[in-house]
C-alpha cells in the first residue's frame, strides 16, 4: 500500500493517512477485502507512532472505509461505492463552501466560472 506523507505540512500524520486510503480506495487501487498492512506494519514502513496509525484506522473504520476482523487482520469493505459517493459528496461541499465565499468577495458566477476555465 503506497501512502505519501508530508512530513512538512501543517495537516496532521493521521489526517494525511485517512486521506490517502480514502484516494486509493476511491481509486480502486485498494479493492474491496484486500487487507491492509497492520497498525504496526504501517507504523514501521512510515516510521511514525503506532498511536497515529491507530488513530486514522480508527477513523476509517468510523466511515466504514476499513474492517478489523479479530487474529485475521484489517481489510477494505465491501462498501467501497458508499465510500466513493460519501468522498465526492464532501468535495461538492466544499465547493458550495468555497463559491460562496467567492461571492463574499464580490465575484458573481459567471466570474468564477470564466476563472476556473
Amino acid at each position: 500500500m503506497l501512502i505519501n506523507i508530508d512530513f512538512g505540512t501543517r495537516t496532521p500524520i493521521y489526517e494525511q493517512i485517512v486521506l490517502e486510503v480514502e484516494r486509493l480506495v476511491t481509486k480502486e487501487v485498494l479493492k474491496p477485502g484486500e487487507q491492509i498492512p497492520s497498525i504496526r506494519e504501517l507504523a514501521l514502513t512510515l516510521s511514525v507512532n503506532p498511536n497515529t496509525i491507530k488513530k486514522a484506522y480508527d477513523i476509517l473504520e468510523a466511515k466504514n472505509i476499513i474492517v478489523s476482523k479479530s487474529t485475521k487482520g484489517t481489510f477494505i469493505t465491501d462498501n467501497i461505492k458508499k465510500a466513493k459517493n460519501d468522498k465526492i459528496d464532501d468535495l461538492i461541499k466544499k465547493i458550495n463552501q468555497d463559491l460562496k465565499e467567492l461571492e463574499s468577495l464580490g465575484l458573481s458566477k459567471e466570474e468564477i466560472f470564466k476563472k476556473l476555465k
